[in-house]
């Protein structure tokens, strides 16, 4: 049987990573996941270490601007921060697409995680979106683990991480799960980050992904500019409501009035 994932290194020699933390975002209720890590990414001025491909990609591609096609990514980049004893350095996940079924998702977790033991990585963060069937106006970003102990560090005061998750989400779908329950057969402590958002298909969180990228930068303290997620967001939403609206119609521009109203709508992860 042939390997379902083909991973490519993209930098010539290996960098020295200390102590690295793996974050994950890839695309899922709302893009949360991905609208933070390619945040993260551009704000860090990142570098591209590994892509990913496998002939289980789903059958389509992208046009760009100039009317090429391009191949969905999935790709693995890092950033060196920080100096001496307290220095941590960081690989991100990111990409386009999620793995479409369950063989190839679990292969590609091991792939990565392969990647993540050969740094010496022994902590991660996966990140996501929680579906409401409102728009919240402050999304909350909850808080789940592979171990007690990653669960106590993301809990506590200061980082504005709700603790109560269990009954408020179903399953995680996809690598932010499989990541973290495979992280942990690996040795890799590991928590999901999951905000609330809209659970429409034309919504982004972006939002959620602001949350998630605060509570982000007070753990590791990243050194990004939280403003530059913040500024364009109400003309953001307020566009993206719109052209929602007139494909769907009022109905779906109503939620956002009775947002406060609804408190106890039925929350999923994917």
């Amino acid at each position: 049987m042939n390997k379902i994932w083909e991973v490519t290194q993209e930098e010539k020699k290996l960098p020295t990573l200390h102590r690295p933390v793996l974050i994950e975002g890839l695309p899922g209720i709302g893009n949360v996941g991905k609208i933070a890590l390619d945040f993260l990414i551009e704000e860090l001025k990142a570098k591209k270490l590994y892509s990913f491909f496998s002939y289980k990609f789903p059958h389509s591609v992208f046009v760009n601007e100039k009317n090429i096609v391009e191949m969905p990514r999935l790709e693995l980049y890092y950033k060196q921060l920080g100096k001496g004893n307290k220095k941590r350095d960081f690989l991100f996940l990111s990409g386009d697409i999620q793995p479409i079924d369950e063989e190839s998702c679990y292969a590609f977790c091991d792939e990565v995680l392969k990647i993540a033991k050969q740094f010496n990585c022994s902590h991660l963060v996966t990140t996501g979106g929680i579906a409401l069937q409102h728009v919240p106006d402050h999304p909350k970003v909850y808080c789940a683990g592979n171990d007690a102990s990653i669960l106590q560090e993301y809990t506590k005061k200061g980082l504005s991480v709700e603790k109560e998750i269990f009954g408020v989400v179903g399953p995680i779908i996809g690598v932010s799960g499989i990541l973290l329950a495979l992280g942990k057969k690996k040795g890799i402590k590991g928590a999901a980050l999951l905000a609330e958002t809209f659970g429409n298909p034309f919504y982004l969180g972006i939002k959620g992904a602001k949350e998630i990228v605060q509570v982000l930068e007070k753990k590791f303290s990243l050194g990004v500019n939280i403003k530059k997620i913040s500024k364009d967001i109400v003309e953001v939403e307020n566009q993206l409501l719109q052209k929602a609206s007139d494909w769907l119609g009022d109905e779906y521009s109503q939620p956002q009035a009775g947002a406060q109203a609804k408190k106890k709508d039925v929350h999923y992860i994917g």
